[in-house]
């Protein structure tokens, strides 16, 4: 049985759909570009404010102990998917396996299509946040992040990066692709910050 962590809007004080959303039951596919193309020898590379920079290979990544979550999913153009089931592995169990430096206070994401997005490390560091290859039951379709994602159902998705290659331990804020271009750092979904 999947984790269930749908009830975590109550943790900020919202209903299950945030204000201004709207639910559905499709998964729709939006990007920055074009799906990228990703080789066979794919690896997610650590780095940063870490003990021990490493790059992890997908089969590496699964040994690492994986786990499925029942999610709710944000898009910041309004609509909600509710009830998704991801499979990866927590942020939590990649920090672990690196060691966090005490100096890390920001996580920023990169994809192969040169897509980036920041968090505290503080945000990435719950139990609901996961490098996700699955999805209901499936590898997670190269449309949406395959073979590997970040989910942050407790953010818009543009913070979690699709076709992630890349973790760098920050000690200090960036900002990414669409934090440049007026999209909120926040990002929280109940309190409709999408914009800065």
């Amino acid at each position: 049985m999947p984790k269930d962590v749908t009830a975590l809007h109550e943790e900020f004080g919202g209903d299950r759909l945030p204000p201004g959303q709207r639910k559905t039951d499709r998964f729709p596919v939006l990007t920055k570009g074009d799906t990228p193309s990703v080789d066979d020898d794919w690896t997610l590379s650590v780095s940063g404010a870490v003990v021990d920079e490493q790059a992890f290979t997908l089969e590496e990544l699964r040994e690492l102990g994986p786990e499925t979550q029942l999610q709710d999913f944000h898009c910041v153009t309004g609509w909600s998917k509710f009830d998704c089931a991801f499979t990866g592995i927590t942020f939590a169990t990649l920090a672990e396996a690196v060691g966090v430096r005490d100096d890390a206070e920001h996580v920023m994401f990169a994809a192969h299509d040169g897509y980036t997005t920041d968090l505290t490390f503080e945000e990435c560091n719950r139990e609901e946040v996961i490098f996700a290859w699955g999805y209901d039951g499936e590898p997670l379709p190269v449309e949406h992040g395959g073979p590997l994602r970040v989910v942050t159902p407790h953010k818009y998705a543009y913070k979690g990066a699709k076709w992630v290659n890349g973790v760098e331990f920050l000690t200090e804020p960036e900002r990414g692709y669409w934090e440049l271009r007026g999209y909120s750092d926040s990002a929280n979904p109940w309190n409709e910050e999408r914009y800065s």
